[in-house]
C-alpha cells in the first residue's frame, strides 16, 4: 500500500483568530499522521488505526451520513473526508485506510487536522489528482466541522498542507478564503542560527474541542461582531471595545484585536531579519490575553508558562484551542528550561509533562 503523511502543527502566534477572519503564523511539526491507502471495488471503506489496535471499522461509501452516529468518534474524522470526496462527485468506489500517528492526541498540536489531511492527500492521489491544495484544505476542514462536529477554523488544515521546512506560514484567513494570491507567505524562521530552540511542553492535561468550550468562544466572537455590526472581529479596533456593553464579549473581542496585532508585529520583525528573541515578549503577551481575556488557559498551562519564563525563556504561551494541551517556549538552554518545568510540575503534584524541541517542518506529502 502506498503511504502519505500530514504533519501536526504548532502555532507560533495567532490563537483563535482564524475563525475571526484574522491572521495566523503556524509551523508544521516533524510529528504527523501516516495514511496507507489502496482502492477497493466493493463500495466499502475499511479503516484501522495503530492507535486503536483491534478496532476495525467497515462502512459503506455511499451511506456514510446515515451510519455516522454508529461510528466511533475517532473514525468520524477520516470517514468524514471520504464522505466529502463522495459528495464532491469523485469516484471513490471503496478504499482501505490504515492509519498511524505520532502527534500527541489532545495536546493542542492538531492531531485531528493531521489525520484529516493525511486521508485527504491520499484520496486526492488515488481518486482526484486534479484537486488543488486549497480544495484539499477545504475538504479536510469540512470533514472536521461537519462529520466530526468540531467547529475549527482553517488554521490547522492550512498549516498541515502548506507549511514548508525552515519557515513559518503567515496566513491571512480572509484573503485566503477569498482566493487572493497574497493570502499565504512563507516567513523564514531559523532559530538554530540564532542559538535558540523552540520547545513544546505537552502538559498531559488533554483538551477536547468537541466538549463545548471552543464552540462557545466562537459563538461569543460572532455575537461580539454582530453587536458591533461588523462582518467579523478582524474588522474591530480597540476604539470599538467601549461599544460592547457585555463584559464577556468585550474581553473576547479585545483578545482577537490584540492577537491579530501581535501576529502582524511578529511577522514584521521576522521579515526584517530581527533576532528572533525579539518576538518573545509578544508570545508571553499572547498567553496573558488567552488566560485573562479569552479564558481558555488551564492551571497546568499557566504553571508551565511561568516555569519556563522563570527559567529564562524569552517568551512562552499556551497553544491550540485551550482548556489543556501544550505550551511553547522560546529558549536558549532547552535542557535547563525543561528540567525547571518538570520540577515545578512535580512540586505541584502534576504528572510529568512531555517536553520536546520542534523545528519548522514540511507539509503533507507522499512517503517514498
Amino acid at each position: 500500500m502506498q503511504k502519505w503523511i500530514a504533519p501536526g502543527r504548532v502555532n507560533i502566534i495567532g490563537e483563535h483568530t482564524d475563525y475571526n477572519a484574522g491572521f495566523v503564523l503556524p509551523i508544521a511539526l516533524s510529528l504527523g499522521v501516516v495514511c496507507a491507502a489502496e482502492p477497493r471495488a466493493d463500495g466499502l471503506v475499511r479503516l484501522t488505526s495503530a492507535q486503536r489496535p483491534g478496532d476495525i471499522v467497515v462502512a459503506r461509501v455511499d451511506d456514510l451520513v446515515a451510519q455516522r452516529d454508529r461510528l466511533p468518534g475517532w473514525a468520524r474524522y477520516p470517514l468524514g473526508v471520504v464522505d466529502e470526496f463522495v459528495r464532491g462527485g469523485h469516484p471513490v468506489g471503496g478504499v482501505n485506510l490504515e492509519l498511524d500517528g505520532t502527534v500527541p492526541i489532545g495536546a493542542g498540536l492538531s492531531s485531528s487536522a493531521a489525520l484529516c489531511c493525511a486521508v485527504t492527500i491520499a484520496l486526492r492521489d488515488l481518486f482526484a489528482p486534479a484537486l488543488t491544495d486549497r480544495r484539499m484544505i477545504e475538504i479536510a476542514r469540512a470533514a472536521e466541522n461537519g462529520f466530526a462536529g468540531v467547529p475549527t477554523g482553517l488554521l490547522d488544515q492550512a498549516a498541515s498542507i502548506l507549511c514548508t521546512e525552515g519557515h513559518a506560514l503567515f496566513l491571512d484567513i480572509r484573503a485566503f478564503t477569498g482566493a487572493e494570491s497574497c493570502a499565504a507567505e512563507q516567513i523564514p524562521f531559523d532559530l538554530r542560527s540564532a542559538g535558540l530552540t523552540l520547545i513544546v511542553a505537552d502538559t498531559g492535561h488533554p483538551h477536547e474541542l468537541a466538549d463545548g468550550g471552543y464552540a462557545e468562544r466562537r459563538a461569543q466572537c460572532e455575537a461580539a461582531a454582530d453587536a458591533l455590526n461588523l462582518p467579523a472581529l478582524r474588522d474591530a479596533t480597540s476604539e470599538d471595545l467601549p461599544r460592547l456593553r457585555d463584559s464577556v464579549l468585550r474581553h473576547r473581542a479585545r483578545h482577537v484585536i490584540t492577537e491579530n496585532a501581535r501576529v502582524l508585529a511578529v511577522v514584521d520583525r521576522l521579515r526584517d531579519g530581527a533576532d528572533p528573541r525579539a518576538i518573545g515578549e509578544l508570545l508571553t503577551s499572547s498567553h496573558r490575553s488567552l488566560r485573562e481575556d479569552f479564558e481558555v488557559s488551564a492551571p497546568t498551562l499557566d504553571l508551565a508558562v511561568d516555569a519556563a519564563l522563570d527559567a529564562g525563556a524569552y517568551g512562552a504561551r499556551m497553544v491550540g484551542g485551550g482548556f489543556g494541551g501544550s505550551i511553547i517556549a522560546l529558549v536558549e538552554h532547552a535542557d535547563h528550561v525543561a528540567e525547571r518545568i518538570m520540577n515545578r510540575f512535580a512540586a505541584a503534584g502534576f504528572a510529568s509533562p512531555h517536553i520536546f524541541a520542534v523545528e519548522p517542518g514540511t507539509g503533507a506529502r507522499t512517503l517514498e
